[in-house]
């Protein structure tokens, strides 16, 4: 019988750290050594190529833009739930050639079998997309997680609607 390991918050913090300073220093196997090997990265809207899948899409990604960017980052806020193989951080996206800074938040889950990052939800604290009804992560299965696709009141209008036979729209 194998036994299989308990990962604990600490070792989810430490796999978030250990994966910023691959980033930062570009390690391709440090890099893909955090994932599990079908991995996901979600991103906002303006990127190409999204969302990244897979751990050596990932790897690849970051180094570029560590290469042509500048790229380095830094952990601002970390939470890790303490019940739940999921944690959030805040980080800020230095891209030092341009002088520039992005700042946002991510959603990380974790495989419980081997404590890996299996998805990643990036969230940029930037403006919003007025060329989109709902500003969301491209490609993400909102309906299919269980997100509500409507408001609280437009749900009510539209079951409203629905159940007098009138068109919700």
């Amino acid at each position: 019988m194998t036994k299989t390991r308990t990962f604990t918050p600490e070792d989810h913090a430490a796999l978030i750290r250990r994966y910023f300073a691959a980033c930062n220093a570009a390690d391709y196997d440090a890099l893909v050594s955090c994932f599990t090997p079908d991995a996901v990265h979600y991103f906002p809207a303006g990127l190409p190529d999204i969302p990244w899948r897979g751990a050596d899409t990932i790897a690849r990604k970051w180094q570029w833009c560590v290469e042509n960017l500048g790229s380095q980052w830094t952990i601002d806020r970390l939470i890790i739930s303490h019940d739940s193989p999921e944690g959030m951080i805040e980080w800020t996206h230095w891209k030092n050639k341009s002088a520039t800074a992005v700042r946002g938040a991510e959603w990380y889950d974790f495989d419980p079998i081997t404590g890996k990052i299996t998805e990643i939800r990036a969230y940029y604290a930037a403006a919003a997309d007025k060329e989109v009804a709902i500003n969301e992560l491209v490609a993400f299965d909102y309906r299919g997680r269980g997100y509500p696709l409507a408001s609280h009141e437009r749900r009510i209008s539209v079951h409203a609607s629905q159940h007098m036979g009138l068109d919700p729209l």
